[in-house]
């Protein structure tokens, strides 16, 4: 009886032996897999996407080189390409855009008072000095007593054109109106010049039919024109109106947006930029 009951128990211990050699052999593929895991988020960190609203045309040909550069730090940019100034400041507050790069402070806080929306500077792009174009003339002292000039309909863009306007010789605001003047706020015009205020995507395709007109620079860019040499007078290079990458306010610190910088405000780029525009853009940063 003595060894059956030793039998018995030798044999409790090996089981318990081997169950624990089991165990123990079971547990490494749980470890190496927990470690899979973990590593997982670095990998996604290492291919991050964001979803950048551009214009289209010559922004977007720009933001193809930032792109590729993007690439080499692991940061894939979906750009989406816009013909207006209103619908990517929507889709970003949304949040069908990560960021946006299209506008200057002045439009940006003029948007955010009128829309409610919530968004802020994230960093510099380029300076699109704007000029005055025509088709009629080719000074800006040619115009003539009530002749017909355009300017872009949407507040800011067009108290810069009236500051252009004014720069030029051709009005006079308002004391102290600055980037809130509208064409109410003209206080002399010696001319008697009418001021059409036109979408400013549209007002190159209807150039034609005016003395002369104001046109952003990628609209003239869009549209043919090559504003150093087009243009009948422009804003000068040190032109305060620099435009802007944007994000939402809650966005703002995010590290992804570091990598985003970077490849924008790059050699490359401003290589691009210099080779391909000349004076026409000029690098903010």
């Amino acid at each position: 009886m003595k060894k059956s009951y030793l039998s018995l128990f030798m044999g409790l211990v090996m089981a318990l032996v081997v169950t624990g050699c089991g165990g123990g052999q079971q547990a490494a593929p749980q470890t190496n897999t927990g470690a899979s895991e973990g590593n997982a988020p670095a990998a996604e960190q290492q291919n991050e996407t964001l979803k950048i609203g551009v214009m289209s045309g010559s922004e977007e040909e720009i933001w193809k080189v930032a792109k590729e550069v993007a690439a080499k730090d692991g940061l894939t940019l979906d750009l989406v390409p816009f013909n207006d100034y209103i619908l990517p400041n929507k889709a970003l507050e949304k949040g069908d855009l990560d960021a946006n790069a299209f506008q200057h402070v002045p439009y940006l806080e003029e948007f955010n008072a009128n829309h409610g929306t919530h968004i802020v500077k994230l960093a510099n792009t380029l300076n699109f000095p704007i000029g005055i174009y025509s088709e009629k003339i080719k000074d800006i002292s040619e115009l003539k007593e009530g002749d017909i000039v355009g300017l872009p309909n949407d507040p800011t863009n067009g108290a810069r054109a009236l500051i252009l306007f004014e720069s030029a010789g051709l009005i006079k605001l308002k004391e102290g109106k600055g980037v809130k003047a509208t064409v109410l706020d003209i206080a002399e015009n010696p001319k008697n010049l009418q001021f059409k205020e036109l979408d400013a995507a549209f007002i190159p395709k209807t150039l034609s039919n005016l003395a002369a007109a104001v046109i952003n620079t990628n609209f003239a860019i869009e549209a043919g024109l090559v504003p150093t040499k087009d243009a009948i007078y422009m804003e000068p290079k040190d032109s305060p109106w620099v435009n802007i990458i944007a994000v939402r306010e809650a966005d703002k610190d995010k590290p992804v947006f570091q990598k985003l910088v970077k490849a924008y405000q790059s050699d490359e780029v401003k290589k691009f930029v210099e080779e391909k525009y000349g004076d026409s853009m000029v690098a903010a940063w």
